[in-house]
């Protein structure tokens, strides 16, 4: 039976989710204040500049939060930025005891906000769901840690790894349900990736299409800048936000052209007569994206695997076989030369999915070393 702390802990982390793809480059964060073994008041962070998670928290409260236990996902912030410092809302609002699921990475607070609190007399607790807490801002933790956004790769799959007919058909391999599942997921993220040859053969739009749903960036890795003019993405580069990632080389008339069309034109280093993806993630972790769902090709995949970026998997896999030697395969690139030096994928979750079997988990490289 869970403590009544963890419950706590629980509920705030629930409160957190909400605000996930809306606060970025922010945390998500949730709070909970009660007193005895009654909540008094809740909370989360809703919207980039909005108001923070304990502030809302203190708001429903009112004066019930006098000498009461505060539930928080995130050490409370000690700086001024969009808002004013979370710790001293906190402090005067007469909290007795803070409960906080993980220290904030963030450098401007980083252990400051617990130590403000400590000094002004109130009961710190640190590490209550820690890692739930880390899972639900693993992007802002990596954003803050090593300049780059969380990788996600998502592909569908047949039970023989082939994720499109050898003439290239791959319409649709997994369900209605999955796609679904996939347009929640571009919800919440920041931007979602694509090759361009994916881009050329599928004409794809990559926008969210849930009542409601917000569309993320568009990225195409497009080295050579082919992106055909008439393709659905570059139509609609008005409406959801288009980047072309080119390499150096890439000829300007096509470049000017793409950014004539509306597209954001970006030029990176190449490795090996490609865009070189270490550049890429620094550059995009420079304009503070978090989360890049990225849906294939193989070898856009496979480049992103070999440098060792994909930090989550989302795979769906269809209860059919399309057979074919030179259909392919979800992740190309270079790959590991034994087995022993697998990458693995740890927290393995399996859900089922209308007719499809979704397998998540973490990626690991600590097999190569």
């Amino acid at each position: 039976m869970a403590s009544f702390d963890e419950r706590m802990m629980v509920r705030a982390l629930e409160l957190a989710e909400r605000g996930l793809g809306r606060v970025e480059p922010n945390p998500a964060v949730g709070a909970v204040i009660t007193r005895g073994e009654t909540i008094v008041g809740e909370g989360h962070h809703p919207f980039f500049g909005g108001p923070h998670a304990e502030v809302n928290a203190l708001r429903a409260a009112g004066e019930r939060a006098r000498g009461a236990n505060l539930y928080v996902t995130l050490e409370p912030c000690c700086h001024r930025g969009k808002t004013p410092p979370c710790t001293d809302a906190v402090i005067s609002a007469g909290i007795e005891r803070v409960v906080v699921a993980m220290q904030d990475p963030y450098p401007e607070v980083a252990g400051s906000g617990l130590a403000r609190l400590r000094e002004a007399g109130l009961k710190v607790e640190v590490g209550l769901c820690e890692r739930r807490a880390m899972r639900l801002n693993a992007g802002y933790v990596k954003l803050h840690l090593r300049g780059q956004p969380f990788f996600i790769a998502k592909w569908a799959m047949t039970l023989d790894g082939k994720i499109a007919t050898a003439a290239g058909d791959s319409k649709w391999i997994s369900s209605a349900q999955s796609r679904e599942l996939v347009h929640q997921v571009r919800d919440r993220v920041d931007a979602v990736m694509i090759g361009v040859r994916t881009a050329v053969r599928d004409d794809p739009l990559l926008t969210c299409r849930l009542p409601g749903g917000r569309s993320p960036r568009r990225i195409v890795l497009d080295g050579r800048a082919r992106l055909p003019l008439d393709s659905r993405l570059v139509t609609t580069a008005a409406e959801a936000p288009l980047w072309v990632v080119c390499g150096d080389s890439a000829p300007s008339d096509r470049t000017d052209a793409l950014e004539r069309a509306g597209c954001r034109v970006v030029r990176m280093p190449e490795n090996e007569h490609r865009v070189d993806v270490l550049s890429l993630a620094r550059t995009l972790g420079a304009e503070r994206l978090t989360h890049v769902l990225v849906e294939g090709g193989g070898e856009v995949l496979g480049s992103l695997f070999d440098a060792r970026l994909v930090d989550r998997v989302m795979v769906f896999v269809a209860a059919k076989l399309l057979g074919g030697k030179e259909a392919p395969t979800a992740v190309g690139g270079a790959g590991v030369k034994f087995v022993e030096k697998a990458w693995t994928v740890t927290d393995v979750s399996v859900t089922h999915v209308g007719g499809d079997v979704l397998i998540e988990g973490d990626v690991s490289y600590e097999g190569e070393t």
